[in-house]
């Protein structure tokens, strides 16, 4: 089954008409045939829209219940009973009522286009998921509904209802759009002329970035290859020399005189990679000059291609540019009148694209070219000269004696193959030298007339020329192809330390320290030191130690200023990095400056995280006082609302009251006052814990002593609890007071969550040195994943109700007995349950006194 299609209405705000165009546009295919059905429209009560559904038919809709009230919602599974050729689906953001099919509308749209039928649908941009946080700085109202734009990118129609700012506001103020109570409001807020304005500018580039995918879609179905100027696209030419930004700013000049353009700069890499590598100076030039382009609004692009006039051409017709901007050839007079340049390449094959040449100061200066690596060693080109100076009177000699048996043709290919064989061992110059002496020595030694640098026979010189000829180019190939292998082994090293840095990066592995000492190793370093510029630069700062501080350093004798280094590299933000051991080449910085970048992301991170860990506490504790204001309004103000009522009703003089009455007002304020003074005192330890200046009167104290007196504290529901304990316990080192609060708040919250006619149980039993002090209730225990989070200050499992005390027990109560020395840990009751476990220290008696008493 084919997929339905989807044309939606695109508006800049509420009230531009989207579903008067959609109802009008329903009509319109009515009248013509086309089965359509309002799936969902919502009129807003606007007559003029209302009057638009006479005539169509309206499906009904699916009611769904949520928290006590009844909503209505689209009845996707009525739209797909009936199947019509089109329905109407309005507001395509919506968020639907928990419960139904899907959770967002669009996802409702969705199935029904699966199913084959053609969907009408409406939606304003701030509802657009990518504009969605700059419509809340332009408007200050955050838009909590939103629909992804590739939902809306899909749609085979996107029709803008467009209405000019002046005229919404018009429709407002005649009640068209809001009732008149809302309108005041509305006009004065989020319907300002400014919010407007913008807001339909976002519609209009949203749309025109949709029109510009459809019409590369559509030159690219069609194989049209020329340029359509639909929109002033401008391409500008990097090479990564320091002329880049120069025609960047050209470039944003002329983007600039057309609303709208859009710039994008490219830059050619040759295809063999080797030949095409930066130098480090070009490469940081094109980092520069690409954060310059994203900077201006541009984007920044890398192609490859051998023939760069034609790779810029083909990417600038694949962007639909309509003008190219390059810069005039940096190559010498000389050089150009050899052969054209890139710009007059590319000018004569641009077709209809317009170029720019751009002159700049190193125009016509000459290109400076690094110097190129050898292919071998020198101690390669030694023994290849070496071979060459022995082992050529050797094959001398050696074809002498065998002269009767080999004619001259032979004896060339004998010296070809040693120059063969010599530019294998020592490159192209021990080869040239080869060919040259065995010219020499074939001419003298083999060549009639003998013994004489004369040719007699013109057949000799052609092969004594080939042969030279062939020996010079055989010993430039096999240099070649030396120097390649050698230059594509670094570079096959390089990109292993990059991959390896990278992999770094992902595993989080950003130690500095950790990353400067592989640094100093890989590269067989004495000293690696980031250093830091903490003041502005001045002419003399570079070499002055005064004016740097060392951040970092691994190995030797640290560099106190950059220019102490043997090599320096930058690594941004008034970061240098200073190596000392030995000069590196210039093919290296590539590598140095991933590993200098890297570093000062390390070091930003170190920073970064030392920060987050001093504002740790300060955000701990602001969470306190925050969590506090909103956990105790309500416990303070239910205690002292009791009492007060209490008092006031027995200060009246209306009312007579029985002694009865009397006690029990009174037995109310005392009890709304016990509760109000547990919980200051709650929360006055608990700031004392997290100030750590809760003082601990610890001494030997038996749990049978103070048990009882808990239990009085609690109250009447103090008979609901069960206690066993042995009277043999041994004593316990605790603060009586601190672990009579403890066995309170523990005992209080089993009993808050049992059930009524389950008790709470209260065990202890002795385990080495310890005594573990159980308190085990019937409730509905708490998850493993729950456990710790208990006892987190002003917490409640699950965070909804607070009617039943701040949240504050659990966290006093493993706060005082940590304090004591113990620990308090919950485990589950057999049978169901939670079972809180308060483990203290046995009391240790020392040396007793001959008369009985404890020293």
């Amino acid at each position: 089954m084919a997929r339905g299609q989807l044309r939606i209405y695109l508006g800049a705000a509420p009230g531009v008409g989207k579903t008067y165009a959609m109802l009008a546009e329903a009509r319109r295919r009515q009248e013509r045939g086309t089965d359509v059905v309002v799936g969902y429209v919502e009129t807003h009560g606007r007559p003029r829209t209302a009057a638009l559904l006479d005539g169509l038919e309206v499906l009904p809709r699916a009611t769904t219940t949520h928290r006590g009230a009844e909503f209505t919602e689209l009845d996707v599974p009525a739209v797909l009973r009936r199947a019509p050729d089109v329905v109407l689906v309005d507001e395509l953001a919506h968020t639907n009522v928990p419960g139904g099919r899907h959770d967002k509308r669009w996802r409702d749209v969705e199935e029904i286009l699966d199913a084959g039928i053609d969907v009408i649908t409406t939606v304003n941009v701030q509802h657009l998921e990518s504009v969605n946080d700059v419509v809340e700085n332009i408007t200050g109202v955050p838009q909590r509904e939103t629909v992804p734009d590739e939902v809306v990118r899909s749609a085979g129609q996107v029709e803008l209802v467009d209405m000019a700012p002046e005229a919404l506001r018009r429709r407002m103020a005649h009640g068209n759009v809001y009732t008149p109570e809302k309108v005041d409001a509305a006009l004065s807020n989020y319907f300002r002329v400014g919010n407007l304005t913008a807001l339909r500018e976002l519609a209009l580039l949203w749309l025109a970035g949709k029109v510009d995918e459809q019409l590369d879609r559509y030159r690219t179905d069609h194989g049209i290859g020329g340029t359509w100027e639909a929109r002033e696209r401008i391409v500008v030419a990097l090479t990564g020399g320091p002329e880049g930004e120069t025609l960047l700013r050209r470039a944003t000049r002329i983007a600039a005189r057309s609303k709208g353009a859009d710039l994008l700069a490219v830059h050619v890499t040759r295809g063999d990679a080797l030949s095409g590598a930066l130098s480090g100076a070009q490469a940081r030039d094109l980092a520069r000059q690409r954060e310059i382009v994203e900077g201006l609004g541009g984007t920044f692009h890398q192609v490859v291609g051998d023939d760069i006039p034609r790779a810029l051409l083909d990417f600038a017709r694949a962007v639909n540019a309509t003008q190219l901007v390059l810069g005039i050839s940096r190559r010498g007079r000389l050089a150009q009148l050899l052969r054209p340049g890139i710009g007059v390449t590319t000018t004569a094959l641009s077709g209809t694209i317009d170029v720019h040449m751009v002159t700049h100061d190193q125009a016509r200066q000459g290109i400076r070219r690094t110097v190129r690596d050898q292919g071998l060693s020198a101690r390669r080109r030694a023994a290849g000269f070496l071979v060459a100076a022995g082992g050529l009177p050797l094959l001398t000699f050696g074809l002498t004696e065998a002269r009767p048996a080999l004619s001259l043709p032979s004896d060339i290919l004998f010296f070809l193959a040693a120059v063969v064989g010599i530019a294998l061992v020592g490159g192209m110059w021990p080869a040239l030298f080869t060919a040259v002496a065995g010219f020499l020595l074939l001419n003298w030694f083999f060549t009639p007339p003998l013994y004489r640098f004369t040719v007699a026979e013109q057949e000799n010189l052609i092969a004594l020329a080939v042969f030279v000829l062939v020996g010079v180019g055989v010993s430039m190939v096999v240099d070649h192809a030396a120097r390649r292998s050698r230059e594509a082994a670094k570079l096959g090293s390089e990109a292993g330390l990059l991959s390896a840095l990278a992999g770094n990066v992902l595993r989080g592995e950003r130690a500095l320290d950790t990353l400067l000492g592989r640094m100093r190793e890989t590269f067989g370093l004495t000293s690696v030191t980031l250093l830091e510029r903490p003041v502005p630069a001045t002419p003399d700062s570079h070499g002055d130690p005064a004016d740097w501080r060392i951040v970092a350093t691994v190995g030797g004798r640290p560099c106190t200023s950059p220019g102490e280094g043997d090599t320096e590299i930058p690594a941004g933000d008034g970061l240098t990095l200073a190596i000392r051991g030995r000069p590196l080449p210039a093919g290296d910085r590539r590598v140095l400056e991933a590993f200098a970048v890297q570093a000062a992301g390390a070091l930003r991170q170190q920073r970064l995280e030392a920060e987050a860990e001093r504002a740790r506490p300060l955000e701990e504790a602001d969470k306190m006082r925050t969590a506090l204001l909103n956990a105790v309004s309500h416990d303070l103000r239910t205690p002292l609302a009791s009492a007060k009522a209490a008092v006031d009703s027995l200060g009246t003089t209306s009312v007579d009251w029985t002694p009865e009455e009397r006690a029990e007002l009174l037995d109310t304020a005392a009890q709304s006052l016990d509760r109000l003074d547990r919980l200051v005192a709650n929360l006055l330890d608990m700031s004392r814990l997290q100030a750590g200046v809760l003082g601990i009167a610890a001494q030997p104290i038996a749990l049978d002593e103070i048990m009882p007196r808990a239990l009085d504290d609690i109250g009447d529901t103090g008979d609901r609890v069960t206690v066993r304990l042995d009277p043999r316990l041994p004593e316990v080192t605790a603060d009586p007071a601190l672990l009579e609060r403890v066995l309170v708040n523990l005992v209080e919250n089993a009993l808050r969550h049992s059930p009524p006619d389950e008790p709470v149980l209260i065990t202890a039993g002795a385990i080495k040195d310890r005594v573990e002090l159980r308190i085990a209730d019937r409730g509905p225990g708490v998850p493993p994943a729950d456990r710790e989070r208990i006892f987190q200050p002003f917490q409640r499992l699950g965070d909804r109700d607070n009617h039943t005390g701040v949240g504050l027990g659990l966290a006093l109560a493993r706060g005082l007995t940590e304090a004591m020395g113990g620990e308090l840990v919950p485990e589950d009751t057999p049978g169901g349950g939670l079972t809180m476990i308060v483990a203290l220290s046995v009391h240790k008696r020392g040396p007793v006194h001959p008369k009985g008493e404890a020293l």
